[in-house]
């Protein structure tokens, strides 16, 4: 008897410590000297933000510091929402051979890298991205992983195999015919007709994939002829984007030309990338629809300047020289009419942690400092459907802050260099003067 009473009450204790510690809160404040409120457009000035684990409390300039409260002192910097990128590859960057990357590294290659690359652009200040298409389920291993904490990285929407036709940016072009690669047959994304689409769709959702996408234009980075023709039709458009609506899932449109933007967008996906050759009529469709514009315009400056010295076949350099200065210049008509902006930069097309060099070229196309800093926060919650927990600094949404020392509305180029990243309430870069 006197065992099992010893027994009773320490199952007794143990329970109650497991409680007791089910009720540590882990509370900090920061001190901004001022703070972008990305849903007024305002900035705020000598405002306390209090985060109770990984979500904010309250924010105001008179929250009193809770005892015991971890205090981070930023009144010397901008405090802005952690950054959303909506368009990145985080899986690849590419190496020092075009050949190389393609012929010679398998998809462990590229899996062993992708946690260097997920830690340099959370500490870019980028806290959240869209991750459009990678390899072999690298991107869901990663968001996984990422989401467990066994790696650092920004919270990720997944889209798994870029979905295309037969000979289009989705395929290997430009090689002898015999050469193939052995991979399960889903995991190469091609497909054509409605019933292989739909097919494809529902094969990338069984495996992970949080939205899709697909290549309704050729591109800039593979060796087929074209830079924008279309590459479905109409119906095979919207075949893929009904499917995917079935399954409760937005789509997005790799999509150069002009043709091919009007026909993703009456197909009803939710974000144009690239948009390169914009006319009126796709722009007034954009605007009809509401569907954002997701263009990479800082990235022709590195594709220029450095993929010759990478052994890029000067077909895809030359395309890119067609492309560029057309797409900043459209980038600039859409938004002088009123199109939806979201933050995407094609990330890994240069290296990974670059991410905001973008907002510069942003601003010199058309943004106010502020509005492309919406676009990067707000705009790109929005557009993934996660406005209610990232975006903005606000009582509820998650415990996403970064600083900088510049005021980023005075030279938007502050962006470029965060001193400060938290996620979820944990700090993971802290190169300020402010230590907890």
């Amino acid at each position: 008897m006197q065992l099992l009473k010893r027994i009773f009450f320490l199952l007794c204790a143990i329970l109650l410590n497991g409680w007791a510690m089910a009720q540590t809160k882990t509370i900090t404040v920061i001190k901004a000297g001022k703070l972008v409120d990305t849903e007024t457009g305002k900035v705020l000035a000598n405002q306390r933000i209090l985060v109770v684990n990984d979500t904010i409390q309250s924010v105001g300039g008179d929250i009193a510091i809770p005892a015991g409260a971890a205090v981070i002192d930023l009144s010397g910097e901008t405090v802005l929402p952690g950054l959303i990128d909506c368009h990145t590859h985080l899986t690849a960057q590419p190496g020092d051979n075009y050949y190389d990357d393609i012929f010679r590294k398998t998809p462990i290659d590229y899996a062993i890298v992708a946690p260097i690359y997920a830690k340099r652009t959370l500490e870019a200040g980028f806290t959240t991205v869209r991750d459009v298409g990678a390899s072999s389920l690298i991107d869901v291993s990663l968001r996984n992983a990422i989401n467990r904490g066994d790696v650092p990285g920004p919270r990720m929407q997944v889209a798994t195999f870029f979905i295309g036709s037969t000979g289009s940016h989705g395929d290997l072009n430009g090689f002898s015919p015999y050469i193939e690669f052995e991979q399960p047959k889903g995991m190469s994304g091609v497909a054509n007709g409605v019933d292989e689409i739909r097919k494809q769709v529902r094969y990338n959702i069984k495996y992970g994939a949080d939205v899709i996408k697909f290549g309704a234009s050729a591109g800039v980075l593979t060796e087929e002829e074209s830079v924008g023709s279309p590459q479905y039709t109409q119906e095979e458009m919207n075949a893929l984007v009904d499917e995917a609506r079935l399954w409760g899932k937005k789509t997005c449109a790799h999509a150069h030309g002009t043709e091919a933007i009007k026909m993703a967008v009456n197909a009803g996906v939710v974000s144009i990338e690239h948009g390169s050759f914009l006319d009126d009529e796709a722009i007034s469709l954009m605007k009809q629809h509401g569907t954002y514009l997701v263009a990479d315009i800082y990235n022709d400056e590195y594709i220029l300047s450095e993929y010759k010295r990478l052994g890029y076949p000067d077909k895809i350099i030359n395309k890119e020289r067609l492309v560029g200065k057309t797409q900043r210049e459209s980038f600039r008509k859409a938004v002088q009419a009123g199109v939806k902006i979201a933050f995407g930069t094609d990330a890994g097309v240069y290296p990974h942690g670059y991410n905001g060099r973008q907002f510069k070229w942003m601003v010199q196309f058309g943004l106010t400092p502020m509005q492309a800093i919406q676009a990067a926060t707000i705009n790109a919650a929005t557009l993934l459907g996660w406005e209610h927990k990232v975006g903005s600094i606000k009582t509820g949404k998650l415990a996403d802050i970064i600083a900088v020392k510049e005021n980023p509305l005075d030279n938007v180029r502050a962006l470029e260099t965060v001193g400060f990243v938290m996620k979820d309430g944990k700090v993971y870069k802290n190169e300020t003067t402010a230590k907890p």
